[in-house]
């Protein structure tokens, strides 16, 4: 007899999640680092140890407006037995003329001012009548108080900021005040963003009886810049594999990554899988829910890699969570790859296909027995309504068919930063 299934290609045994991340981030590079303005350089990895080429402060100074005066001539001043100085000039910050204060004298001083030689101690206004010409001083300080001294927040040649080290506001001040304006970082990278589909509009158009909105490009571009990199949405691409060809070609030249969406499952027009497939890029199922259909791989001559994610948004969603966000991470040379996850109670039971990982969208929260969380809408891939209203994912391990409440449940962070 002749087996009716002989001609059938055997079914492509799916990727594990885990699997499919490694050869994603066994192919990307990380971007070679330039010297880049420190103000490009908020959310960006460093990419050199920086060492503090001055001291911070650079020279003694005032802590308090006041008077800067030598600290044995103003010892016994009490409210009982003031002390009178003379006032031998003013030093205002940036203004500093007096350079050397007199014995027995007083100078007004300006916070932020340099002390004179001279001077071991300065007295605050409020301890004084102000005077212009000469001062009572009813309150003795402190040898040594109210100065500042040189390197006592920095000393020249310490370590400011260790290689690695992602820049946010208070590096950068930290750059600016040691006199960095330039820091050796990784760029953003610039990421394309394609999506396909002939039935596909741009918000604001009108939509026919056949046609929908492309939320996609939006959703993956916003995600892009909200991880850090430079987002370049493309015009919507028909179902041609042609016009999805040049649409690439023509955009290769300004892209580090490509991320498509549409196009790789297996219907009559999945024109990303037939214009990609010849060019190597691999495309397969991942044993995950949402998300199955996958394809990753390297295109053009310089090699970008290139994703193309499902069509469904909530599939185009999570699958760039998983996958595409880590590889951006890598490629702006920061660590951890991915996102954080935490422990939370569960509210109510999920299902699970045995031998998916399973992304559930959920809501998490904090009561004072810890984190919980629920799960939020529907399992359908496009019900995008319901995963506006989340803030995490549940992930459902593969080898788990059922969660129920109570149980603890690996919760996958989508607005927490690192």
């Amino acid at each position: 007899m002749t087996d009716a299934h002989a001609d059938r290609p055997a079914a492509q045994q799916p990727s594990t999640v885990d699997e499919h991340l490694q050869r994603v981030l066994d192919a990307i590079k990380t971007l070679p680092d330039v010297p880049q303005p420190i103000m490009e350089c908020l959310g960006l990895a460093c990419a050199e140890d920086v060492f503090s080429p001055i001291s911070l402060p650079s020279f003694d100074n005032s802590a308090m407006d006041g008077y800067a005066v030598q600290h044995a001539a103003v010892a016994d001043a009490s409210e009982d037995n003031p002390v009178v100085l003379s006032v031998v000039g003013e030093i205002g910050a940036g203004q500093a003329d007096l350079r050397v204060l007199p014995p027995g004298a007083a100078a007004k001083i300006m916070t932020g001012a340099p002390v004179p030689q001279g001077c071991d101690a300065v007295v605050p206004y409020e301890w004084t009548d102000r005077g212009a010409e000469q001062v009572t001083i009813t309150r003795a300080p402190q040898p040594g108080a109210h100065i500042r001294r040189a390197g006592e927040d920095v000393a020249e040649g310490d370590l400011l900021i260790e290689d690695g080290t992602v820049l946010g506001p208070r590096h950068l001040g930290l750059l600016a005040s040691v006199g960095r304006h330039l820091v050796r970082s990784r760029p953003r990278p610039r990421v394309v963003i394609i999506s396909t589909g002939t039935e596909l509009r741009e918000p604001g158009s009108e939509l026919g009886h056949d046609s929908i909105f492309d939320g996609n490009s939006y959703l993956l571009a916003a995600a892009v810049r909200r991880v850090g990199g430079i987002a370049y949405r493309v015009g919507i691409v028909p179902d041609d594999p042609g016009a999805f060809g040049e649409a690439l070609q023509d955009q290769l030249v300004r892209a580090d990554l490509v991320v498509t969406s549409g196009g790789v499952s297996q219907g009559d027009f999945d024109v990303v899988k037939e214009a990609l497939t010849p060019q190597g890029v691999w495309f397969g199922p991942v044993a995950m829910q949402p998300g199955k259909p996958q394809g990753f791989g390297l295109v053009g001559e310089d090699r970008i890699p290139i994703f193309t994610l499902p069509g469904n948004p909530v599939s185009a969603y999570v699958s760039f969570q998983v996958f595409v966000l880590p590889a951006i991470r890598k490629m702006m040379g920061m660590t951890p790859l991915s996102r954080p996850t935490v422990t939370a109670r569960l509210t109510h039971a999920i299902a699970s296909t045995e031998g998916r990982q399973h992304y559930v969208r959920g809501e998490v929260a904090l009561d004072d027995r810890g984190p919980y969380v629920g799960p939020v809408g529907g399992t359908g891939s496009h019900l995008i309504g319901d995963l506006a209203s989340s803030n995490c994912l549940i992930v459902v391990p593969r080898e788990t068919t059922a969660l129920k409440p109570g149980d603890q449940a690996s919760v996958l962070m989508l607005d927490e930063d690192y």
